[in-house]
């Protein structure tokens, strides 16, 4: 069975291993972020991590599931991975998405809760949102 911190690193990994240190850092902020907000989305790292069609890395469809399953800290990307984990885990992860709970790689089709009133920032080929409770600064 996996930790918690070991769900996140695998998360980041497998949805922004490409975007670099920061891409994988900012995932790991929205994880952060919905576990601090609890709701729909899961009240802690692996409910959060493996809420249904939330982080496509996991779905059981995606090509990224079996790769995230099987990585280890061989992968340099991965320790990166492990290490923000563990920043994130102790509350020493400084958040770089303005409280977004939400992102949605910019290469693909756009969400339908997409809202110019929601956008925090674009973090590589992500873009950040905050959607949840107060998404509009109310």
């Amino acid at each position: 069975m996996m930790s918690a911190q070991q769900i996140a690193a695998r998360t980041a990994w497998g949805e922004a291993r490409g975007e670099g240190v920061s891409g994988m850092q900012a995932v790991l902020n929205v994880i952060q972020n919905r576990v601090m907000h609890p709701g729909w989305w899961g009240r802690d790292v692996v409910s959060v991590c493996q809420a249904n069609q939330q982080f496509s890395c996991w779905n059981r469809q995606d090509p990224n599931r079996a790769k995230l399953l099987s990585v280890t800290d061989k992968d340099p990307q991965f320790c990166v991975a492990l290490h923000l984990a563990e920043k994130m885990n102790g509350s020493a992860l400084p958040d770089l998405t303005g409280d977004a709970d939400h992102y949605f790689d910019c290469r693909g089709g756009r969400p339908f809760w997409v809202q110019k009133k929601f956008y925090r920032k674009t973090i590589g080929h992500h873009a950040f949102y905050r959607v949840g409770l107060h998404g509009d600064g109310q």
